[in-house]
């Protein structure tokens, strides 16, 4: 049996944790010499590089549904400080420097957060939704991923079941980011709209860009380990050259996290430990 947190033991300790978690997450990123992407611009950059949309009210999630409106209210709230923003060369995008004052004038609402792996609501909830079409966008530019979280469990189906596994990015303030350095000479720029139904994504650049990207599953397994189901997904992106069509293809990463909801029927599950990755 793992050993319980202190904050687990002593629940009433848990808001001076964070506090401190807060504190030392963001003297550390003062002092690592980092450039951070702050200013943002009306106008957008002249040339696209990619654009995606990701619907907002789960239906599969199994809970009320007005944590999914909350979540909504959430995303729009947090998105204010991300649309338009700029990272120029050299600079780093960091998804809590920018967020992390976006209640500062209007609150967020309760919404659905994975606690202990268990999805609980709770204040801000639902913001895993932006970092994950921030990271879907990122992959698809030359910016450096250089910090990215997977969910350790995974709930509930995804709105979007046409995405590719183990490419989401989860946050938590104090102890998660997600960090993209722009180590090219070109200059980028978010773009975040909102419709009744979807959240909007799109990336600009100064120059175009020369690389298309396409993101995919080499190989995504199951495997049952001490009663639990955990799947391993193999995600990987080829990058093809606009003027030659020369292709080529790696292996990014391999993207592990725990199953507990229902599979598909005839899914396959072996038996055994996990790959490591």
């Amino acid at each position: 049996m793992p050993r319980k947190r202190v904050t687990q033991v002593f629940p009433f300790l848990l808001p001076l944790r964070r506090w401190q978690r807060k504190k030392f997450f963001y003297y550390k990123m003062r002092k690592d010499g980092c450039r951070y992407a702050a200013r943002t611009d009306g106008s957008l950059l002249p040339n696209l590089v990619f654009e995606t949309s990701i619907q907002m009210l789960n239906e599969n999630s199994g809970f009320d549904m007005k944590y999914q409106r909350n979540k909504v209210h959430n995303l729009k709230l947090a998105a204010r400080t991300l649309n338009r923003v700029v990272i120029e060369h050299g600079e780093t995008f960091s998804f809590w420097q920018l967020v992390r004052r976006a209640d500062r004038r209007e609150k967020y609402k309760d919404g659905l957060n994975l606690v202990d792996g268990k999805p609980v609501a709770s204040y801000g909830g639902g913001l895993c939704m932006l970092s994950d079409m921030l990271f879907w966008m990122f992959l698809h530019t030359p910016l450096t991923i250089t910090e990215r979280h997977g969910h350790a469990v995974k709930a509930f189906p995804g709105a979007d079941e046409g995405l590719p596994c183990g490419t989401d990015a989860t946050v938590s303030e104090g102890w998660l980011d997600l960090k993209a350095r722009n180590e090219t000479d070109n200059v980028f720029q978010i773009e975040i709209s909102f419709d009744d139904k979807y959240m909007h994504g799109r990336i600009f650049s100064q120059s175009a860009v020369e690389l298309a990207y396409s993101v995919f599953n080499q190989s995504v397994s199951y495997r049952k380990q001490s009663g639990k189901i955990y799947q391993a997904a193999s995600v990987c992106r080829m990058e093809t050259d606009k003027n030659t069509g020369r292709q080529t293809e790696r292996e990014l990463y391999i993207n592990q996290c725990e199953i507990t909801y229902r599979l598909p029927e005839g899914t396959k599950i072996e038996e055994g430990g996990v790959q490591d990755g």
